[in-house]
């Protein structure tokens, strides 16, 4: 649970600041926060397809 608060304050900082920094650097942001998702619902579909789902 303190992940998703930690997670949701970083988003909302990262959001608020969308509008003060340059495009390019707002785009990597996005896309970093883009890879780490992928690489979160990688891990989980396989820890389900293993058995190991809640």
């Amino acid at each position: 649970m303190l992940f998703l608060v930690v997670a949701l304050f970083l988003f909302g900082v990262l959001m608020g600041t969308a509008g003060h920094v340059p495009v390019p650097v707002t785009v990597v942001a996005g896309l970093a926060i883009v890879a780490w998702l992928a690489v979160f619902f990688t891990k989980e579909r396989r820890k389900a397809a293993k058995g190991g789902g809640r």
